[in-house]
């Protein structure tokens, strides 16, 4: 067996500020061997992301304790029996454990897989099994099938995708969620195309990677719409025209885009700025929406508008990428200059200030903060 330090979550619901209340507990966990189809990863970087948070804070329940953290790339140190990969292999980590053989991802939609979906929500690996020993005996769950904020961990191989060894961790890691969410929200999802006009509600990691996937296919213009200025800043700097959150972004946005944009993507997880961002759409267009809100949240919209106005409404689970796919594309997007998604990391911390880091996310002073392993 593996010795591992990780961040374990043993109580969703406690209050910020985190760093008080310390929902996560560095443990010191061992990891069974990789069974069948299995890889054990040395990580070398995870991003915080709010999917992180969601669950800290209870409103996405998860089976507790559990080994948090799903954006990631590492290096593999030993491989089960039944898989492509080899030890030394550089890998990014993808937060949905597609089987390949479902009826979903032979359909090409691997982000809807079905026994993935099952594992992810059970707190296991795609083979049902969890590989964490706690000294006590217990075996801490697994998130989204990789349990990120870990010296090291064990995956099913179908989430890892190969990537030259070249690329610092801490650039790649931001390819598992971050990227393939908010990149593949434009490109995918939403089909941005040349001239168009596009809109991005939210500015965090997921809602960057939408802006600049969105300049990157060539949209005549992007309004990157946040409340926190310092966010809105960033998106300026990377080529978007800033627009205050609020009750006034929704008229804003009309009267930048001559009506509405023709691509609004809502990354927020915030029903009432799914609304917005919906509302701030032109007759014919396309809203996007990535974000998780509450379970049984409901969604009020003026429902003859979907058909007097022809419009669509989507949902974008993974950016509707298929990883093995996309991973390599982005990140040869990203060696190009056109994706220069390094400019999201706000910084970098040791594992123990894990819980400061989402004090950080949670009052939105940090983008992407990277919890880094020597």
């Amino acid at each position: 067996m593996t010795a591992t330090r990780a961040a374990v979550l043993v109580e969703s619901g406690r209050p910020a500020p985190y760093a008080a209340s310390r929902p996560l507990e560095i443990a010191e966990l061992r990891l069974d061997p990789p069974g069948h189809g299995e890889l054990l990863v040395r990580i070398g970087a995870a991003g915080l992301c709010h999917s992180d948070l969601s669950v800290i804070n209870g409103s996405r329940p998860r089976p507790l304790p559990m080994a948090l953290g799903h954006e990631a790339a590492g290096e593999v140190v030993e491989t089960g029996p039944g898989t492509e990969f080899a030890p030394g292999d550089h890998v990014v980590l993808a937060f949905v454990p597609a089987c390949g053989h479902c009826e979903r991802c032979v359909a090409g939609r691997p982000a809807l897989c079905g026994p993935g979906a099952e594992a992810n929500g059970a707190g296991t690996l795609l083979g049902g099994g969890r590989r964490f020993r706690a000294p006590d005996g217990t075996r801490p769950h697994h998130h989204l099938g990789v349990s990120a904020f870990s010296e090291y961990t064990v995956v099913s191989s179908r989430s890892a995708v190969k990537i030259d060894r070249d690329l610092p961790f801490d650039v790649a890691a931001l390819f598992g969620c971050a990227v393939l969410t908010g990149a593949g929200a434009a490109l995918y999802s939403a089909a941005v195309a040349p001239g168009d006009t596009v809109a991005v509600f939210g500015l965090g990691g997921v809602g960057l990677s939408a802006v600049l996937a969105a300049k990157a296919a060539g949209a005549s213009t992007v309004l990157a719409v946040d409340v926190v200025a310092s966010k809105r800043d960033l998106a300026e700097r990377l080529g978007a025209r800033p627009v205050a959150g609020g009750p006034d972004a929704v008229e804003a946005v009309r009267d930048l885009t001559a009506g509405g944009a023709e691509k609004v993507i809502d990354t927020t997880g915030v029903v009432a700025v799914l609304e917005q961002a919906y509302a701030a759409t032109r007759p014919g267009g396309t809203t996007v929406t990535v974000g998780l809100p509450a379970p049984g949240a409901p969604l009020t919209l003026p429902a003859l508008s979907l058909v007097a106005e022809e419009r669509t409404l989507r949902g974008s689970y993974l950016g509707s990428c298929v990883p093995r796919r996309d991973v390599p594309r982005f990140i040869a997007l990203y060696r190009d200059g056109a994706l220069p998604v390094d400019a999201l990391l706000s910084g970098r911390l040791p594992l123990d200030e894990i819980n400061a880091g989402f004090d950080r996310l949670h009052t939105a002073e940090a983008v992407r903060q990277l919890i880094t392993f020597p």
